[in-house]
């Protein structure tokens, strides 16, 4: 075992000593994967942060009942007794037709006019919070309450959910068709930088094998160069989006304070950054270690 924790240990100085011998190619070679993996990891980014704002709305989405101008006292209690036999709904609150004419005339400043009003227009409501409550499930419970006996009529916006939910769905197709172009763009970048290395050290490896170092002992330091350059491609990626997450919770703070609310955009969690760490770390391995067996096989046919 501590042989072989031992020739890992020297793989990795090796493949550490090569990124400072070649400072300049493995900056840039570093420079592209982090570039372009800001790309799709700034989109999954963008999402997750949609998708949280989304989750904070459909917590507060509400259901209003309606019921007919002619309701009685009676048809309010035997609604407000069904409605408190739904357990799916999180609190439900009545208000009258009187409470709501005064809200209007408060909130539109068309008070006078309403004063001019002979009779009461609205209608006496219920309004329902929903909690977190799937939009088809709120719609069947629309249509069920609708049914009811002295319901004029029950309003719910969840069109906005679906769409927005589809469009997140979306969203994440995209991000893996770009994390999979990018990642076979990756691997031939490590590929080329993991030929011209072998080209260069040629002699060294012929000469290794002629003393009996295997194919493994060969091919470790560049799979620690390819992985290496990988995970230090990640977080040049992870940096430049808190780059620009810092300049757009600088903008959005202002847009926040406009609307009274605070909100701004978040970082990955720690699942995540793991995740980008791995993906990045193992697209530089595969390059590599694709590379080191075709050009060994080459070596051997030579």
């Amino acid at each position: 075992m501590s042989i072989w924790l031992a020739q890992h240990w020297h793989a990795l100085l090796r493949a550490l000593r090569q990124l400072v011998i070649s400072p300049v190619t493995s900056l840039l070679s570093v420079g592209v994967f982090g570039v372009v993996l800001s790309l799709p990891a700034g989109i999954f980014l963008l999402l997750e942060n949609l998708q949280t704002v989304s989750g904070h709305a459909t917590e507060s989405l509400q259901l209003s009942v309606f019921l007919d101008t002619n309701a009685r006292q009676a048809d309010i209690e035997r609604i407000n007794a069904r409605l408190e036999q739904v357990p799916a709904f999180e609190s439900f609150q009545f208000i009258s037709k009187e409470i709501a004419l005064q809200q209007l005339q408060q909130e539109s400043g068309l008070a006078e006019a309403m004063r001019n009003l002979g009779k009461n227009p609205l209608p006496d409501a219920f309004v329902i919070n929903l909690g977190q409550m799937a939009a088809d499930e709120i719609e069947r419970m629309r249509e069920a309450i609708s049914a009811w006996p002295g319901i004029a009529q029950v309003l719910v916006d969840t069109d906005w959910a679906r769409k927005l939910n589809a469009i997140l769905d979306l969203g994440r197709v995209i991000v893996w068709m770009l994390a999979g172009l990018f990642g076979a763009a990756l691997i031939i970048v490590i590929f080329n930088t993991i030929r011209l290395q072998i080209l260069t050290r040629r002699d060294e490896i012929e000469l290794s094998r002629l003393i009996g170092a295997t194919d493994s002992y060969i091919r470790r330091p560049f799979l620690y160069f390819g992985a290496i350059q990988g995970l230090a491609g990640a977080v040049l990626a992870w940096s430049i989006l808190a780059l620009v997450i810092i300049k757009l919770n600088e903008s959005l703070f202002e847009l926040a304070r406009l609307y009274a609310t605070t909100w701004a955009l978040s970082h990955f969690s720690w699942q995540h950054n793991l995740l980008l760490l791995a993906f990045s770390g193992g697209l530089g391995w595969f390059g590599a270690r694709w590379s080191v067996a075709r050009h060994l096989a080459r070596i051997d046919c030579a």
